[in-house]
């Protein structure tokens, strides 16, 4: 049997407790057809011991760096006491030690302010990376060699991932599952999580805007409507109708909720769908096209390369094994 997947967890003081739970409720959920898990969590600190949190408590760590060495993928969650890390972009000696017994190869993850320890462990030069919105334009001084995105939920370089604040943590660790074991199991721990197992949009739908808009209607009814009929065409005008509104002002208003336009909304949930019935069921690729609204194989393959990266074919191919259920129709 293949040894399960380390997740090492570096827990730093003045850390926020939410966001240290993240990787043990996601990583802990995932398991295999036999419900075996797929993932070992583990706390580490820079030395064992209690570790003071944002919050009134503290919580008792027993492992030291050393457990960093024997990592397959290590998280740093947000803390608000980083000092030096976010006031100069420099790691203390105790976390370059740390950092220093990771192995190559080593997946590295951050949430939130957890991205200035990888920064300023030099990981993430010339690399795509985000952070908490309100953090972004300091982030981006203190780090002028990576490349920071502040509109996104989560970035993910290969071996090098990062999330926005608090809750996209969640999204990016879903995101990893994903990666790893197929939309299949993602979606089983994002049901046990209670938790959608993808969100849309980026950080822009909850960056606080200088006017408020109180009357701001939500498109919410329009959104669900639209996942029951994504093997249909869908007009614009059907969905603005749904919410008793002007084609504009739909336009705009799920604009700002979302932070996409709704027809990018629906190719997104297009290709989730596309996703789940590549790695569920073995159809050919002109019936996926027609289920998913693509109606052509051609068309298909355009949406699912641009937005994965690779084709129907070459995905299915990757990610069918992570799924053993499998259906015919």
């Amino acid at each position: 049997m293949t040894a399960v997947h380390r997740v090492a967890v570096l827990a730093l003081t003045g850390l926020l407790p939410f966001e240290l739970g993240i990787p043990h409720r996601i990583f802990g959920r995932a398991k295999d057809a036999q419900g075996r898990p797929l993932y070992e969590i583990l706390t580490c600190a820079l030395a064992p011991g209690p570790v003071q949190t944002d919050a009134d408590f503290a919580i008792a760590v027993e492992h030291g760096p050393e457990l960093l060495a024997t990592a397959d993928t290590v998280v740093v969650p947000a803390s608000y006491e980083l000092g030096p890390v976010y006031e100069e972009g420099v790691l203390t000696d105790e976390l370059a030690a740390a950092f220093a017994r990771i192995r190559p190869g080593t997946r590295l993850v951050s949430i939130c302010t957890g991205g200035y320890v990888l920064a300023a462990a030099g990981r993430l030069d010339g690399r795509p990376a985000t952070t908490h919105w309100f953090h972004a334009e300091h982030f981006q001084r203190l780090f002028p060699a990576v490349r920071v995105d502040p509109g996104v939920l989560y970035t993910d370089d290969g071996d090098v991932l990062t999330s926005a604040g608090v809750a996209a943590g969640i999204d990016l660790c879903l995101h990893i599952v994903r990666r790893d074991h197929g939309a299949g199991v993602a979606n089983d721990v994002a049901r046990r999580t209670v938790v959608p197992p993808h969100r849309d949009g980026g950080q822009a739908q909850f960056i606080e805007r200088p006017v408020p808009q109180p009357q701001l209607a939500s498109t919410a009814r329009a959104r669900a409507w639209v996942l029951d009929r994504l093997h249909e065409p869908v007009r614009l005008a059907d969905l603005a109708k749904q919410e008793s509104m002007s084609v504009r002002t739909f336009t705009r208003r799920f604009r700002e909720e979302a932070g996409i336009s709704p027809g990018e909304w629906i190719v997104g949930q297009r290709v989730e769908r596309a996703r789940d019935l590549l790695e569920r069921t073995d159809l050919p690729m002109e019936r996926v096209a027609r289920e998913t609204g693509f109606g052509t194989a051609q068309s298909l393959r355009k949406h699912v390369q641009a937005a994965l990266g690779v084709s129907p074919t070459a995905y299915r191919r990757a990610f069918r094994a992570a799924a053993p259920h499998s259906a015919a129709s």
